[in-house]
């Protein structure tokens, strides 16, 4: 790895720009470039081309999202298509008009369709219909992809992109109601054990299927697919791929999951699963074939990474509760 590259980290204030720009000074680099939303704003056109004239940046990490779980995606699907759109959109455009030689896309495992062959392999992308819930969100993952591989095609460029499973840790979203499962779970376990509470509601029938992966392991992942070299990338057995899984290649029951939130944060009470509440797709667990031949795996396992996760949230309370 070049140290001096000048390196864009958009969306470094989120759960996973944070955790890439953590993982780059760890690495020794010292030319990251951040900015944030009032600084620079990601759905301008004009701005963000802008900023990529004046940083003469060579390699940009792309974070920047609209997230959330299942009750934000259906509350808001149009500034969850929208916002991600324009974000993806401006900055891969900049990206081309100011010579950027590498950029990595962030997508989400949510672009394979609801029924999927188990585990979901790269080549699943676009072969079904999308899961309802979050249809607009992985629609725009999927242009982000899409955008990526018709720019290296007609332009020659290097521009990748990876899918990363659930993910948790330092800096996710804990609000009560637009969370994701883990922060959310984590959340309502703690609080019922600060007010002694004898349950604690999950919502759907905790059958569905999950798979999850630290920040900080996905991090790791994203530094070394932008590492690798292009020829090694792109040299695979099935047609030309544009993306590459990021998991564990593990999953577990929500069930499973919230009885191993309740030892990490203590509680001792009943769970009660609210089967009036969706449950989403039944099963989502990403091959991850692909990336262990690219010479990577995750290194943290699910206690392991919770507890951490939970150590986080409890050092950073007043923050954590926005």
């Amino acid at each position: 790895m070049n140290n001096e590259k000048v390196i864009f980290v958009a969306g470094h204030k989120g759960m996973v720009g944070s955790a890439i720009v953590r993982r780059l000074k760890d690495l020794g680099c010292t030319n990251i470039i951040t900015a944030t939303r009032d600084e620079l704003d990601l759905q301008d056109a004009s701005a963000v081309q802008s900023f990529f004239e004046m940083k003469q940046i060579q390699e940009v990490y792309l974070a920047a999202a609209k997230v959330g779980g299942i009750q934000a995606n259906d509350t808001y699907p149009a500034e969850f298509i929208y916002e991600n759109l324009m974000i993806e959109a401006n900055v891969i455009h900049a990206a081309h008009l100011f010579d950027v030689e590498k950029l990595l896309f962030l997508g989400s495992s949510c672009i394979y369709p609801q029924n999927a062959e188990q585990p979901m392999r790269e080549d699943a992308l676009l072969t079904g219909i999308l899961e309802a819930t979050n249809e607009p969100y992985a629609i725009a993952k999927i242009a982000g992809i899409k955008l990526c591989e018709s720019y290296n095609r007609q332009y020659g460029h290097d521009y990748r992109s990876v899918m990363p499973t659930n993910l948790y840790g330092p800096n996710d979203n804990f609000h009560p109601e637009n969370s994701h499962v883990i922060p959310g779970m984590l959340r309502r376990f703690h609080e019922a054990v600060q007010n002694n509470s004898s349950e604690v509601v999950i919502w759907g029938s905790g059958e569905p299927m999950r798979e999850f992966l630290h920040v900080d392991d996905m991090a790791a992942a994203c530094v070394h697919v932008m590492e690798l070299p292009s020829h090694t990338y792109q040299d695979t057995t099935e047609p030309m791929l544009s993306h590459v899984n990021v998991g564990t290649g593990v999953d577990c029951t929500i069930r499973e999951l919230a009885e191993t939130i309740a030892r990490v944060t203590g509680f001792e009470g009943s769970l009660v699963f609210d089967t009036s509440k969706p449950d989403g797709t039944k099963r989502k667990l990403l091959d991850v074939g692909r990336l262990n031949t690219l010479g990577w795996r995750a290194q943290l396992e699910l206690e392991q990474g919770l507890t951490d996760a939970y150590a986080w949230y409890l050092r950073n309370l007043d923050h954590a509760r926005n």
